[in-house]
């Protein structure tokens, strides 16, 4: 029986986060980024969603978005991971899952808390010690907002 979909509020901002399965890297070389990034582009244009920030780190990724309808991310997840997993594992001659899971996704209820969720994700590099500034890490939206 397949999964029930959900449903997301259209015009209200979600934080989703998607883990690599086992925590393990879901990009490796440089093209990985930007293969995902470009998958991105292209889905939230297909389906209606805003992106306000991002960042990809190893082993999961952060999004701060808007849906225009209520399934809107749900169908940009859905295609984003399955083209990406192909990908991924086309290229490193692997099968089986790349995600753990089901992406997260939580509600961002306040204008306050949008500009925290950014600055998490946007920091969330500096957080983790792979660089000293957010400026110096390509994989985020940091220099696109900052």
């Amino acid at each position: 029986m397949p999964r029930r979909a959900r449903t997301y509020l259209p015009g209200f901002p979600y934080h989703i986060v998607q883990r690599g399965n086992n925590r393990e890297a879901c990009f490796i070389a440089t093209k990985d980024y930007q293969v995902y990034l470009d998958l991105w582009i292209e889905c939230a244009n297909r389906y209606g969603v805003s992106i306000h920030a991002w960042c990809l780190m190893t082993n999961h990724i952060h999004f701060l978005v808007t849906p225009e309808r209520g399934d809107s991310i749900s169908f940009a997840m859905k295609v984003i991971g399955s083209r990406y997993a192909q990908y991924f594992n086309k290229a490193y001659r692997r099968t089986g899952t790349l995600w753990e899971g089901r992406h997260k996704s939580s509600l961002v209820q306040s204008e306050r808390y949008l500009l925290t969720c950014m600055r998490y994700i946007e920091l969330n590099p500096v957080a983790a010690g792979m660089v000293d500034k957010p400026e110096q890490y390509r994989w985020s939206s940091y220099l696109s907002n900052a």
